[in-house]
C-alpha cells in the first residue's frame, strides 16, 4: 500500500515551453513600419507651432554649404558622359540631331534629382544622423522628453525640412549646369550644332518632364532626411553604435531611392504621354 505522502504528491510540473523563434523579415517589416510612423509624426509636427527657425536655418545654410559644389562637380562629368553616350549610340541610328534632347531628358528626369539625393543623403544625412545619435546616447533627447519638450518637433522637424528645400533647389541648379556640360560636350566634342541641340530639345521636352524632376527631388530629400533621424534616434551598441547607424543609413537610403525612382518612373510614364516628333 502507498503512503499517504506519496498519495498527495503533485504531479510533476510540465517542461518549459521553447521560445518562439521570430518570424524572418519581421525586424525588417517593424523598422520600415518605425520609419513610415515617423515621417507621418514629421509630416504633421511642420505645421505645428511653435516652429524652429533658427533650427531651420542653420541646418539649411549647412546642407547648402556642403552638397552644392559637391553636386556641380558630379554633374559636370555626368552631363558630359550622358552626351557623349547618347550621342554615340543615337549616331548609329542617323539620328545626330536629336542627341541634345534626349541626353537633356535623361539628364532632367533621371540624373539630376539622384545625383543630388545621393550627396545630400551621403554628406548632409550622415551629418545629421551622427549628431542625433551622438544626443541620444548622451541621453539628451531623454532629457528633453522629461522637460516636455518632443524631439521630434525641436530636432528632427527643422533638419528634415530643410534636406527637402534644398533638394528641390539644388535639383533646378543641377539641371542646369547638367544641360550646359551635355551641350558644350555634344557642340565641341561630338561637331554638333548649337540649333539642332536646342530644337531637338524643345522637340521632345515638355514641361511635366521639370515637374517630375522637382517632385521626385522632394520625395527623395524626404526620404532621406527621415532615414538620416530614425536611425540617428535609434543608435544601438553605445559609441561604437554611432558609426554604424551612420553608415546604415546611407546604405538603406540608397536602396530605398532607387526603388522608389524605378516605382515614381513608372507612374509618370504611365499617366504623361510623351512628347511626338512632328
Amino acid at each position: 500500500m502507498p503512503r499517504a505522502e506519496e498519495a498527495a504528491a503533485p504531479p510533476p510540473a510540465p517542461p518549459p515551453p521553447m521560445p518562439r523563434q521570430p518570424l524572418p523579415g519581421l525586424g525588417v517589416l517593424r523598422e520600415i513600419g518605425q520609419m513610415f510612423a515617423l515621417g507621418l509624426s514629421v509630416t504633421r509636427l511642420i505645421f505645428k507651432r511653435p516652429f524652429q527657425t533658427r533650427e531651420f536655418i542653420e541646418q539649411f545654410w549647412f546642407i547648402a554649404s556642403v552638397s552644392i559644389l559637391p553636386a556641380m562637380l558630379v554633374t559636370i562629368p555626368f552631363g558630359a558622359v550622358i552626351a557623349l553616350q547618347v550621342g554615340s549610340l543615337i549616331s548609329q541610328f542617323g539620328a545626330q540631331s536629336f542627341t541634345g534632347g534626349a541626353s537633356v531628358l535623361v539628364l532632367i528626369q533621371q540624373a539630376s534629382p539622384m545625383i543630388v539625393c545621393l550627396l545630400i543623403s551621403g554628406v548632409a544625412g550622415s551629418a545629421i544622423c551622427a549628431d542625433l545619435a551622438a544626443r541620444t546616447i548622451r541621453e539628451e533627447l531623454d532629457a528633453m522628453e522629461v522637460m516636455g519638450i518632443s524631439p521630434v518637433q525641436r530636432l528632427v522637424v527643422p533638419r528634415v525640412l530643410a534636406v527637402v528645400i534644398v533638394a528641390v533647389l539644388l535639383n533646378g541648379l543641377v539641371s542646369v549646369v547638367g544641360t550646359l556640360g551635355g551641350y558644350f560636350f555634344n557642340v565641341i566634342m561630338q561637331n554638333g550644332t548649337p540649333g539642332a541641340y536646342l530644337s531637338s530639345f524643345s522637340a521632345l521636352a515638355q514641361l511635366p518632364d521639370l515637374y517630375i524632376s522637382e517632385i521626385k527631388a522632394m520625395i527623395f530629400g524626404f526620404i532621406a532626411g527621415i532615414v538620416a533621424a530614425y536611425r540617428g534616434l535609434n543608435p544601438k551598441g553605445g559609441p561604437k553604435g554611432v558609426g554604424d547607424v551612420v553608415n546604415q543609413s546611407v546604405v538603406f537610403t540608397f536602396l530605398l531611392l532607387f526603388f522608389v525612382n524605378v516605382v515614381i518612373t513608372g507612374i509618370y510614364l504611365q499617366l504623361v504621354p510623351t512628347k511626338g516628333v512632328v
